[in-house]
């Protein structure tokens, strides 16, 4: 069932496009084990996109299990950044199958980049299965793995005015306490997108969980506020 086709021909690309001296520095800046070709990720996506043009799938489970098999037998980066790309296809957009595949990614990944490569893949699904996913983000918030959790976060930040404001506030306030500095940045992240959105929400949301939020989730979240919002929030002098 596996497109094999087009994995050869991600992989050749890659490989085609490789840069040892920039591969180390990006392995580096990523504080991982794992090696870099040292393709620029516009590149990577650039190309994973011309070889699936190339190589089409024949179905949605050809797509999932292609997928899958470039992330799990991916022995660089690049090759799992190519798996992500590829799930931004028309065909998967929309297929609440791929929900285990991301959560795979989100656990298995368990690094910033992965997953929030994939949030807002979960965002098109919540969108086109708002009460399915809103039980699953729910879960999420609350799950043992930060990871995921993080992602209950970062899951609307493309939903702009279709942002469920109670969904939002149940994920934050599960982990308003956690001191994990990923999940911390994802509150303020979360709260500074949706702010442009509807600033008074985040305001309001702001005074009302007070010195709850960290110093570094309220300054994220204030920060593309008008200045004058600050004024009522409590001081983080001295955090």
């Amino acid at each position: 069932m596996v497109n094999r086709e087009l994995l050869a021909a991600i992989r050749a690309a890659l490989e085609e496009q490789a840069d040892a001296e920039r591969g180390a520095g990006a392995q580096a800046y990523m504080k991982s084990t794992v090696p870099s070709l040292g393709v620029r990720v516009p590149e990577v996506r650039r190309l994973t996109m011309a070889a699936a043009a190339a190589h089409p799938f024949d179905s949605p489970e050809q797509l999932r299990a292609t997928v899958l098999e470039l992330w799990r037998d991916a022995t660089v980066r690049e090759e799992r950044y190519a798996a992500i790309d590829l799930t931004g296809l028309k065909m998967a957009a929309k297929d609440l199958a791929m929900l285990p595949v991301y959560e795979e990614i989100i656990r298995t990944g368990a690094w910033w980049d992965f997953v929030d490569g994939v949030a807002h893949r979960i965002c098109g699904l919540l969108l086109a299965h708002r009460p399915a996913m809103t039980e699953v983000l729910g879960r999420w918030s609350t799950d043992p793995d930060f990871w995921i959790r993080r992602a209950s976060i970062t899951a609307q930040l493309k939903a702009k005015a279709h942002t469920d404001r109670r969904l939002l506030r149940e994920v934050i306030e599960a982990n308003l306490s956690d001191p994990e500095f990923f999940i911390r940045k994802a509150i303020g992240w979360a709260l500074r997108e949706f702010g442009k959105t509807d600033p008074e929400w985040v305001r309001t949301f702001a005074a009302e969980y007070g010195e709850r939020l960290s110093p570094l989730s309220r300054r994220e979240a204030v920060r593309n506020l008008p200045s004058d919002d600050e004024a009522d929030l409590p001081s983080d002098d001295g955090a």
